[in-house]
């Protein structure tokens, strides 16, 4: 069960709840708090204050309306976005040792919510930034894209935010890609170096921005898109001519593909040389077959 709090106002009480600004603070922090970050998990805390400042500036100035954090950790970021003036500031931390020292280190300035982030619902939210762990941060990703949220600054793992932004016909154009499309528009800014986190993991990361789309998204239900993306990419390196046959009978699969409007080749072509539009118009036409 997830719960909010908010503490004392002093930025170090008697507990030592202090931001750490560096690798040796960082791990003296951790230590205090008895956590461990386990290289398994891929958990790594941002040591780098000048990173957060990078992130947090991606908010364009606008900081008016209320902004949730997701993965508060140790405060870096937090501090940072207090900093950039923003004044309607919830932390989501699953770590109740994490959460209780953000309310030690923040007092009322934040409001501080014990939970997993794929347990929130984000509904009706308007900003949502934070450093994802990189292990979830697709999940989490997919999430706040089905939640409708506004605008998304993030840090993850560098290889995601290549799928997010992929142009097609390069290995990181997927699913992902897609999902993002779907949602509205991808861009990425800074890559960080792995010496950024504590503990240093073996990938860097990358900043990126997404912003949702104005007006309602392609015509066509939402669910037999996800079913033609997914079926056409679960074998990814295949021709399109062993996939589509999938989605109709092997006869059919030509006559859908005309429908949708695709190039004559496209039975040698792969997945990931199909944009989002022809991804579109393929879930379009197979709607109409299958509603015949």
């Amino acid at each position: 069960m997830s719960r909010t709090s908010t503490g004392s106002s002093s930025p170090r009480d008697a507990g030592g709840a202090v931001v750490p600004s560096s690798h040796a603070e960082t791990a003296a922090a951790l230590d205090r708090l008895g956590i461990r970050p386990s290289r398994a998990l891929g958990q790594s805390f941002l040591a780098d204050p000048f990173i957060a400042d990078a992130e947090s500036a991606l908010l364009d100035g606008d900081v008016s309306g209320p902004v949730v954090e997701i993965g508060g950790g140790l405060g870096v970021l937090t501090r940072a976005l207090l900093r950039r003036g923003v004044r309607d500031l919830t932390v989501v931390e699953r770590d109740p040792r994490l959460a209780e020292h953000l309310t030690r280190a923040f007092g009322p300035a934040v409001r501080v919510r014990e939970a997993d982030a794929l347990a929130v619902d984000f509904s009706g939210v308007r900003t949502v930034v934070g450093n994802l762990p990189f292990s979830r941060a697709s999940e989490i990703l997919l999430r706040l894209f089905e939640s409708g949220v506004g605008r998304i600054v993030v840090l993850v793992q560098r290889e995601v935010a290549e799928r997010l932004a992929a142009a097609p016909g390069g290995r990181a154009y997927g699913r992902l890609t897609l999902a993002a499309r779907w949602y509205g528009t991808a861009e990425t800014f800074a890559v960080v170096p792995s010496r950024a986190f504590y503990p240093t993991p073996k990938v860097s990361g990358q900043l990126v921005r997404l912003v949702r789309r104005d007006g309602p998204g392609p015509d066509v239900d939402r669910r037999r898109f996800d079913r033609v993306v997914s079926t056409l990419f679960r074998h990814r390196r295949k021709q399109l001519k062993n996939l589509v046959p999938a989605l109709a009978d092997p006869g059919d699969a030509r006559a859908l593909a005309r429908a949708a409007g695709w190039p004559d080749d496209w039975e040698r072509r792969r997945p990931e040389e199909l944009d989002f539009e022809q991804f579109v118009a393929l879930a379009r036409a197979w709607a109409g077959d299958r509603d015949k």
